[in-house]
């Protein structure tokens, strides 16, 4: 805080023991003091409170205008601020103008395309050939596979050049009666042992 505050500081630390002493005095009792001394330093006591009610009421009050007053130099300032970069900004765009600015945009697409041309065209082969399109060469290429695949389809040979497997000349063993008969076993014994349940 400030210098006022520690004046005031100053002040109410006396008035706050005298207002204790007063309470002190005033509660002593009638065999030490008569009565109207005891309502006076009442009275003291109570006029002590009030200047301490209003000492903190006005240190209250500077302290909230201090508050302001940093607030009201902050704001200047920031304003003072805004005001230099609008100002600089001004001054940096002033000779700019935004014909200016697309025109300069549009040399830039110009200068970019002529290079793209000059670069097509120092990458072109010079007398080596004739630029042919892309389709069409596509299409006798596809036009040429057709005619092999044709051709190759044409000379694979019938089945009579192909060897099959020879047939077996013995006979092959028939079914076990066996294993039927086994079978017939085992759904007897499970159809015993289901009915039996």
């Amino acid at each position: 805080m400030g210098p006022i505050h520690v004046t005031y500081g100053e002040t109410t630390a006396p008035l706050g023991k005298a207002c204790d002493l007063q309470s002190a005095g005033a509660g002593r009792g009638p065999e030490l003091q008569d009565m109207e001394t005891a309502l006076q330093a009442l009275k003291r006591k109570k006029r002590y409170e009030k200047q301490l009610a209003q000492i903190d009421g006005t240190l209250s009050t500077i302290e909230f205008q201090r508050e302001a007053l940093e607030n009201a130099n902050t704001n200047t300032e920031v304003l003072k601020n805004m005001g230099y970069a609008a100002k600089a900004m001004k001054a940096a765009h002033d000779n700019m103008d935004i014909d200016k600015v697309d025109e300069l945009m549009q040399d830039i697409a110009d200068q970019q395309e002529l290079a793209e041309e000059i670069s097509t065209a120092i990458s072109k082969p010079v007398g080596f050939g004739e630029e042919f399109d892309e389709d069409e060469l596509m299409a006798e290429l596809e036009e040429l596979e057709q005619e092999e695949l044709d051709k190759n389809l044409l000379e694979i040979s019938g089945p009579e050049t192909v060897p099959l497997p020879n047939v077996p000349s013995i006979a092959l063993p028939s079914k076990p009666a066996k294993k039927k008969e086994e079978e017939d076993d085992d759904m007897k014994e499970l159809e015993n042992w289901a009915g039996s349940m």
